[in-house]
């Protein structure tokens, strides 16, 4: 089950809305950016970038049977639907494209939600969503400046802005979230 990049980027840009699509290519240069920045490799970095939201369009029934048919994580099932696409792909990077490689399937799997202990891909991984280029929200350029000094403060300040988020639109929050947050804290207080 060996694809090539070409044939990844086929099959994942045949899944999503084109703007998606264009999202992911924001998202691969970012990642391999910070990769080279943050001396993490830049294939992996790439690889995972490619591949973060291939499952983002499935209709989320079908992502719910994905996790509930091979007993993944649950507990996403309680919360905001759209942290299954992370799980899920995963889950789709690994049995249908045949990635092995756990660290690219662990960010994928985390970029949504971040979790303790993040490598330092996870953390490539979720801070190149944020900051990606199409990217326009309030806060957006603060996050890119603060990422050219530390991949943690920019994680930090992009799950703040997201909890904010959250908290302003009265949803949940996933403890998960949350713990990598405060994780993140306390390696930078070190």
């Amino acid at each position: 089950m060996d694809f090539t990049r070409e044939e990844l980027m086929t099959a994942v840009s045949g899944q999503m809305p084109e703007r998606r699509w264009g999202h992911t290519l924001g998202v691969m240069e970012s990642a391999v950016a910070l990769a080279h920045r943050y001396g993490e490799e830049p294939e992996r970095a790439d690889l995972a970038a490619l591949l973060h939201d291939v499952a983002k369009y499935w209709p989320i029934d079908q992502q719910e049977s994905v996790i509930r048919d091979n007993q993944l994580n649950m507990e996403l099932l309680d919360y905001d639907r759209q942290l299954l696409h992370a799980e899920v792909g995963a889950f789709v990077a690994k049995e249908r494209y045949g990635i092995e490689d756990s660290g690219v399937l662990d960010a994928i799997r985390y970029h949504t939600s971040g979790r303790i202990g993040m490598t330092k891909l996870d953390k490539i991984i979720c801070l190149a969503d944020y900051i990606e280029p199409g990217r326009d929200f309030p806060g957006v350029e603060r996050i890119r400046e603060l990422a050219k000094q530390s991949l943690e403060e920019a994680l930090v300040a992009a799950l703040d802005s997201t909890i904010s988020f959250l908290i302003e639109k009265r949803k949940r929050i996933f403890p998960m979230t949350v713990l990598a947050r405060n994780d993140l804290i306390r390696q930078i207080s070190r």
